[in-house]
């Protein structure tokens, strides 16, 4: 029998496994919910008990296979293969998760953070069609991403290479969590979004439903703003742009930089749809000299949420050489 490697998606409020063959075929998934209450000291358990029981369930043992991947929020050291400060987890001391999860499946295992390990995913069997250079850019609540370059994760030295969020693209503009102004997380991300529409607001006189909305105090979301701008409200226009344009300086530098054969835009906001993606593509071109423009694409990513567990599956696939 051929071995298995299973991948593991630990977020905030799911865990998500998936059992695949080694080409990332996924044949079994299942989630569970994340317990964090105690500080989190259930969750590694839970995983344990999850995966000897499906195991159990579906008649396979420890030596079917290759390893285990797990992507997870946090600062993580992999050679030690522990975590730290995975503040949604409730995890602020140091988390043994590689010893505790070898001990209890008798399985390998490997980890990584959860925005390399999306990217990962979509570089194997998403967007990125499995070449060896990809950037994954993931556009959610923040924004973060993962640098795939020779068909390795690039990690730095400091364990924070690909945090694409913390590119400065306006050098006096709004203040980021991080203790810096301008990031792009602070202006591209959801609640980026709405913080340009509130910012630009201020300014706009026409007629718009988008700027009626913010006027009377209305709570608004990113979904919101780019379903108004397609309606071709001009005030939700003008905010889709200027998002837009910083997405393009990002992605422009980042072309400039690496060159890779794709630069995949995933997470909530990417849910804008070829809206989102030519827009961001027209000022990629504008930002990048020729070489760049005629041969990095700006894509959408193809894998959704099932780009973590695909990618985490993959981080076992070292168990292999």
């Amino acid at each position: 029998m051929d071995k298995k490697i299973i991948g593991i998606d630990l977020g905030g409020t799911t865990v998500k496994f998936a059992i695949m063959t080694l080409d990332g075929e996924i044949q079994q998934k299942w989630s569970i919910e994340t317990n964090i209450l105690d500080e989190g000291s259930h969750i590694v358990p839970d995983i344990i008990d999850s995966i000897n029981h499906h195991l159990n369930l579906y008649g396979m043992k420890a030596e079917d296979f290759l390893g285990i991947g797990m992507g997870t929020p946090g600062s993580v050291d992999r050679e030690q293969g522990t975590v730290i400060g995975a503040y949604n987890l409730n995890w602020t001391t140091v988390q043994p998760i590689r010893q505790q999860i070898e001990e209890g499946t008798g399985i390998q295992f490997t980890l990584d953070n959860d925005a390399n390990v999306a990217a990962l995913g979509e570089r194997w069997k998403g967007a990125g069609e499995n070449n060896p250079d990809v950037v994954f850019i993931t556009l959610g609540t923040g924004v973060g991403g993962g640098i795939v370059a020779d068909g390795n994760l690039l990690h730095g030295v400091a364990g924070s290479a690909g945090e694409v969020g913390h590119i400065t693209v306006d050098p006096h503009g709004f203040e980021c969590t991080c203790g810096k102004r301008g990031c792009l997380e602070t202006v591209s991300s959801a609640t980026g979004v709405v913080r340009v529409a509130r910012h630009l607001a201020e300014e706009y006189a026409g007629d718009s439903e988008l700027k009626k909305r913010l006027d009377d105090g209305q709570d608004i979301t990113s979904k919101d703003v780019f379903e108004l701008a397609e309606e071709d409200d001009q005030f939700a226009l003008m905010v889709v742009d200027k998002v837009c344009f910083y997405l393009g300086l990002a992605c422009g530098n980042l072309g400039n930089t690496l060159n890779p054969s794709s630069i995949v835009l995933g997470g909530g906001v990417s849910a804008a749809g070829e809206f989102l993606r030519s827009r961001v593509e027209n000022y990629f071109n504008e930002f990048t000299f020729p070489q760049v423009r005629e041969s990095t694409k700006i894509k959408l990513a193809e894998l959704g949420n099932g780009a973590g567990v695909i990618g985490a599956g993959s981080l076992a696939l070292q168990f292999a050489e």
